[in-house]
């Protein structure tokens, strides 16, 4: 199974209008920008988003929400995007806050077969609306579907044609439960090598879960909130 292709717009080609998307990364760390680069060229609509975050102005997902093309977003946290608040609050956006520890295991719930799982976070709160419960040891615990996604498109710092990849850093956050958790899985790498150049013990996700997998460029490693030290 050939699982390279030329580059991000190949990779996302058959992405359809309606699709329901993983997207990998926390913050602006990880996330896959040549991805979402190519999605915003192929103008597909009406895409349900999966994502600890929703990106910011003019850039990563943040892209897709000023061309309108994301119908539902599915995230832990939200807060820097002012183009993500304004279609909220019109009704343009319909909107799933979820506890991160709860989006997390939904993914790793999807990869490992299970339909469900049984957590306390939300409990008392609005996220339980709606929700079954059940006791155990005299603490109640929410029922939580795991994700159904489409594409589970995700970032690596380096990886090989067969599909295993090693990530960097912090960039080992929602990648590595998202790889396992789509029914297609796409993979960027900043470095693409022949099998057998990884070192077996440093893999983080192996091949067998990855799909699809191209050499993107032009990162831009940007920083999310700048914080410098006073001169004194």
């Amino acid at each position: 199974m050939n699982k390279v292709y030329n580059n991000a717009m190949d990779a996302v080609a058959d992405i359809k209008d309606n699709a329901v998307i993983m997207l990998g990364g926390f913050g602006l760390c990880g996330i896959p920008e040549n991805s979402i680069a190519a999605l915003v060229k192929t103008g597909v609509k009406n895409l349900t988003c999966i994502s600890n975050n929703a990106g910011v102005d003019g850039f990563g997902i943040g892209l897709m929400l000023e061309q309108k093309q994301v119908k539902k977003m599915v995230s832990s946290y939200v807060g820097e995007n002012a183009e993500f608040e304004r279609q909220l609050l019109s009704g343009e956006l319909e909107v799933e806050l979820i506890p991160q520890g709860t989006l997390a295991t939904r993914c790793m719930a999807a990869g490992y077969g299970m339909p469900a799982i049984f957590t306390p976070a939300g409990v008392g709160t609005e996220v339980a609306d709606g929700k079954e419960s059940r006791i155990f040891n005299d603490k109640e615990y929410l029922l939580e579907y795991a994700f159904d996604a489409d594409f589970a498109i995700i970032k690596a710092w380096k990886g090989d044609t067969d599909g295993n990849l090693i990530y960097k850093d912090t960039a080992r956050n929602f990648n590595p439960l998202m790889a396992m958790a789509g029914k297609v899985t796409i993979a960027e790498v900043e470095e693409l090598v022949q099998p057998g150049e990884l070192d077996p013990n440093h893999i983080h996700t192996p091949g067998i879960y990855v799909h699809r997998i191209f050499e993107g460029k032009d990162y831009e490693k940007r920083i999310e909130q700048r914080t410098v030290r006073k001169n004194v």
